[in-house]
């Protein structure tokens, strides 16, 4: 006959992260979840295809010098560069954001979470983090990485002494379009159970603030009014970032408040669509 165990009350003798950290948890979940999906990880492969483009560009015009009246290689390469990952931020955000937190609200997570030691802001932080860090490294990873392979294959830090501020505009342009996308799918997967309508919301916000742009630019026949478009608001600041022409005259104070208002207004939703226990009125 086999033993019967004490199953009585004992003492937890795990591991306790202390307050304010505990959001890693949900972090290092999310990110094992995105990465064990076959098809996220050949999109994010697909997503370092322009890296390596880049890459030869950068080589052939160091070891050629005639080749950069073709293909320079210039604060405008990496703003292109930062640029040309836009339809890749678009995709990771849709594959990964949607369900952030409208998986949890569909299967009534959210009150489990929530009544653990475990803060609100630790949760949103936690999921918000999952997506920060799958962009960043689509973003701001390979962007660095080109600066770096630039020097090795010039072998001077020339191209840096002309081009102080290319590694800040790296870094500022991609942390702006990773915040802006992340904290707007966020909120959007904070309104709704379903992943499908979230990612349609999400696809809705982008292109139907571009074809109010196209329209309102056909009418006035100006692109003054650039800042309706979420799109052509991120490129007007990265402009500025990378000091170049503004490709339109909205002024980049108005570009910058309007995206600052985004934010504010997807932490606002944030705020009110968290909740452990959901009150219906």
């Amino acid at each position: 006959m086999s033993p019967i165990h004490d199953q009585s009350y004992r003492r937890y003798a795990g591991a306790r992260l202390p307050l304010g950290k505990t959001w890693t948890v949900i972090t290092r979940a999310g990110l094992r979840n995105a990465i064990s999906r076959k098809a996220f990880l050949a999109l994010l492969m697909l997503a370092w295809v322009p890296f390596i483009v880049r890459t030869v560009q950068i080589y052939v015009v160091t070891a050629y010098a005639q080749a950069a009246q073709v293909v320079p290689v210039d604060a405008r390469m990496f703003m292109s560069f930062i640029e040309q990952q836009g339809p890749f931020v678009y995709f990771v955000t849709i594959f990964i954001g949607a369900g952030l937190i409208a998986s949890d609200r569909r299967a009534n997570a959210l009150q489990i979470y929530l009544s653990k030691p475990l803060l609100r802001s630790e949760y949103i932080a936690g999921k918000l983090a999952v997506l920060v860090t799958l962009l960043l490294f689509i973003t701001l990873l390979p962007g660095l990485l080109l600066i770096m392979l630039q020097v090795l294959f010039a072998g001077s830090l020339d191209f840096l002494r002309h081009n102080l501020h290319v590694i800040p505009a790296i870094v500022l342009a991609s942390l702006m379009r990773v915040l802006v996308a992340s904290c707007t799918m966020l909120a959007l997967s904070a309104l709704s159970k379903s992943t499908r309508y979230v990612a349609v919301l999400y696809t809705g916000a982008i292109f139907f603030t571009d074809s109010m742009f196209a329209v309102l630019r056909l009418i006035t026949a100006s692109t003054r009014v650039a800042w309706v478009s979420i799109t052509a608001n991120l490129d007007v600041a990265t402009d500025v970032l990378f000091r170049q022409t503004p490709r339109y005259d909205t002024p980049a104070i108005v570009a910058f408040l309007v995206l600052a208002g985004l934010l504010a207004v997807s932490i606002s939703v944030l705020e009110r669509r968290v909740k452990g226990v959901e009150v219906v009125s």
